[in-house]
């Protein structure tokens, strides 16, 4: 299963801003939420395709209230995940799979809140110790999800509080296959998201 999982802008309110309006809850009403980091919303798609079609969809959107959309897909990495503009790529046949490692975004992982319980799993999928981007609980969302201006039913419709919160990325390089350490703060692991050659620059 291929996942998106879209990061909010700074003083929003990610879950609300979607769930709270009829046409992007609609869009979100088939699948399972997930909020695997602060400020999150993540969605399982059955293809790169889909989750590409499924962010055109939610553009309006994407453009007002959110920072990130990532894509994962496991023929690409079980671990990192692609900036919306290499999964288009992708999907449309302009890169090879191969050709996207090269260029990264990578992003601290910082605990939420002192002396929080580690998390079960990571965001990457990979089962370690760093957030999951399927952890917590799962709420399907369905028609009855709230209305315009109503953010009790949106609140309702979540799921379980993250444990870690994405900070400050860096700009790396692979070098010999392995993305340089992150080193902009101290932190408990990172997330390494493969952006094109035009995003790096």
């Amino acid at each position: 299963m291929t996942r998106v999982c879209l990061i909010g802008e700074a003083g929003t309110n990610l879950q609300y801003e979607l769930l709270s309006r009829e046409t992007a809850r609609e869009a979100l009403s088939t699948y399972d939420l997930e909020r695997p980091v602060e400020n999150s919303l993540a969605v399982r798609t059955v293809s790169i395709g889909a989750a590409v079609s499924l962010l055109n969809d939610l553009n309006w959107y994407l453009t007002r209230f959110v920072d990130e959309a990532l894509v994962q897909d496991p023929s690409i990495s079980d671990e990192d995940w692609l900036s919306r503009s290499l999964a288009t790529q992708l999907r449309n046949g302009d890169l090879e799979p191969a050709a996207t490692a090269e260029f990264c975004k990578v992003y601290g992982l910082e605990r939420v809140g002192a002396g929080s319980e580690p998390a079960a799993d990571d965001a990457t999928g990979t089962g370690d110790s760093r957030a999951d981007a399927d952890g917590g609980a799962k709420a399907s969302v369905g028609p009855e999800t709230g209305t315009e201006g109503d953010p009790g039913e949106a609140e309702r419709a979540g799921v379980a509080e993250p444990t870690h919160r994405l900070v400050e990325p860096l700009y790396v390089r692979r070098v010999d296959g392995d993305v340089p350490e992150y080193d902009l703060r101290d932190v408990e692991d990172t997330l390494v998201v493969r952006v094109t050659e035009a995003e790096y620059s």
